[in-house]
């Protein structure tokens, strides 16, 4: 299944809006969607959400081979899922070029970034480490992955706590939660990407486009950072030409939200903290009840209702009160019948566009210079040698007596009167008899 394409006039007033210096969703050229992150019941779940786009972040962990050349480092794998669910556009089970070349900027923004300590994921040397799995679901979709993937990425990767282990001889034990608590991952730093979204050849510049937004843009530019101003990653999609000015003034960009993001990530992990401290209720059983998970719940707002019952009574007798139905039997003819203004029934009604023509059929005049061939029932009783061919003996259809025109190479005999009926052409009408026994006429 396929997503719906933009029309030209949409394309159209999207490109002059964003001429204007507008969008869409009325935020500026430079401003970021809100952005809210919910922790689930377990460590190392998430939920982002960037505006209308939802990302479900889950990691998990468990012991395995190290790699022969790092048998000292643990593993960290990333998987990015697109679902039909969260656009029409994706297939289930298939892997497009869009989600292969997210997956490879997710790798090169965290893994390669050396964002978490690899060491300290060892157990055995060249024996048992960590591998550290990151799953992604996309649950929504309304532009800009790549940055919700990414947040929602790092903030559960901070959040995970792995179990501790302990080492006798060549075995190893693995504690449970409630036997010895859980140790976070080591992370050095939080590299977030920032999208920049190019119009006509780079003239225009949008931070953080939106689906619709995204359609019409001639490129791409990602850059993925940290608090610290340090460059992660930098990748150009669209191909478009961007000079250096314009590559240094979204670096310096990028730093600003960068920083900001970096913030309300670092709060969002200080307050689940202290509420799981406390013993209160986190994670999506707090959710739950303000139908933050499954819908887009709008800000309550006060309404006064006060002196509504009133008001109403005093509408209701100031109103006139509607005029009375009464419908009509209509008899349009006997044994038929009608109520109110419908289609008119034409039931046993005789149409008289059939009599005319019927009469027609029964006065037939004679062209000039024709002799007359007598009525039906003379010529029904005359033998005759033609062959008859009859295509048709419904009533309703008239009926035409064809006479082939080599019938004298036969060598029949034919008159004068069936000459001169083959070289004028005229058709006798067969079934006049038919209609006027059908009317009750005499013969």
């Amino acid at each position: 299944m396929r997503d719906t394409p933009l029309s030209n006039c949409e394309r159209q007033f999207i490109l002059q809006a964003i001429a204007e210096r507008q969008r869409l969703d009325g935020r500026q050229t430079y401003d970021y969607r809100n952005i809210k992150i919910t922790f689930g019941t377990e460590y190392g779940c998430c939920i982002v959400e960037l505006g209308k786009t939802r990302v479900l972040a889950q990691v998990s962990c468990e012991l395995a081979t190290p790699k022969l050349s790092r048998p000292t480092e643990g593993i960290i794998f990333f998987n990015l899922e697109l679902s039909p669910m969260a656009s029409p556009a994706f297939e289930p089970g298939r892997q497009s070029e869009l989600l292969v070349k997210l997956n490879r900027l997710l790798e090169r923004c965290l893994r390669n970034s050396k964002c978490i300590d690899t060491e300290s994921l060892c157990v055995v040397a060249g024996a048992k480490v960590w591998q550290i799995r990151v799953d992604l679901h996309l649950l929504n979709h309304d532009g800009n992955i790549i940055d919700a993937a990414s947040i929602a990425a790092i903030v559960a990767l901070s959040h995970f706590k792995r179990p501790d282990v302990s080492i006798q001889g060549e075995e190893v034990t693995v504690y449970t939660p409630e036997e010895r608590d859980p140790i976070p991952l080591s992370i050095h730093h939080m590299p977030i990407a920032v999208s920049f979204a190019f119009f006509q050849q780079g003239t225009y510049l949008l931070v953080d486009p939106i689906e619709h937004e995204e359609r019409v843009m001639d490129g791409l530019l990602v850059i993925a950072m940290n608090k610290h101003r340090e460059l992660c990653t930098i990748q150009s999609s669209g191909g478009i030409m961007l000079l250096k000015d314009q590559v240094l003034r979204c670096t310096k960009i990028a730093g600003v939200k960068v920083a900001e993001i970096t913030e309300l990530m670092q709060k969002a992990l200080e307050n689940d903290k202290k509420v799981r401290q406390k013993g209160g209720k986190f994670g999506f059983a707090e959710s739950i009840p303000n139908k933050r998970i499954t819908t887009f719940k709008l800000d309550e707002a006060p309404v006064d209702t006060d002196g509504v019952e009133e008001q109403a009574e005093e509408i209701v007798s100031k109103a006139e009160p509607p005029p009375p139905l009464v419908s009509k039997t209509i008899v349009r003819a006997p044994g038929t019948g009608q109520i109110g203004e419908g289609i008119q029934n034409e039931w046993m009604i005789d149409d008289p566009e059939e009599e005319e023509e019927e009469e027609d059929e029964e006065d037939i005049v004679p062209e000039p210079g024709a002799q007359s061939l007598g009525n039906d029932n003379e010529r029904a009783s005359k033998p005759t040698d033609v062959e008859v061919i009859q295509l048709s003996d419904s009533e309703e259809e008239e009926v035409m007596i064809l006479e082939p025109e080599g019938m004298q190479k036969k060598g029949r005999k034919i008159n004068c009167e069936e000459q001169q009926q083959i070289s004028t052409g005229k058709i006798v009408p067969q079934n006049k008899k038919k209609k006027q026994k059908k009317k009750g006429s005499k013969l």
